[in-house]
């Protein structure tokens, strides 16, 4: 169940206008004991990525050792980062 007023919040940062240099991106760093199932359920759950979507940023993560896996104003990754930290993720906002 979504809540209106966050969505709110989020529809009304998003439409201020947010010059390239205020967009910043929500990393999710590689780790070795979460399962991909778990990254990539985690991933739709909180950045609203679609099943595709999270499976490539879950590969990229496990590859690379991070990964982008949403870009936007510091407001709207902020809650997005503090969330899949409480699914035990690492994730920073850079």
């Amino acid at each position: 169940m979504t809540n209106p007023n966050r969505e709110e919040q989020i529809q009304t940062i998003e439409l201020t206008s947010v010059t390239q240099e205020n967009l910043k991106n929500l990393i999710l760093h590689n780790d070795d004991y979460h399962t991909f199932e778990y990254v990539i359920d985690a991933l739709m759950e909180v950045c609203e990525h679609p099943e595709e979507q999270a499976v490539q940023c879950t590969y990229l993560v496990h590859y690379r050792g991070k990964a982008d896996v949403k870009k936007g104003a510091y407001q709207v990754l902020k809650p997005l980062m503090l969330a899949l930290r409480s699914k035990d993720l690492k994730a920073t906002i850079e």
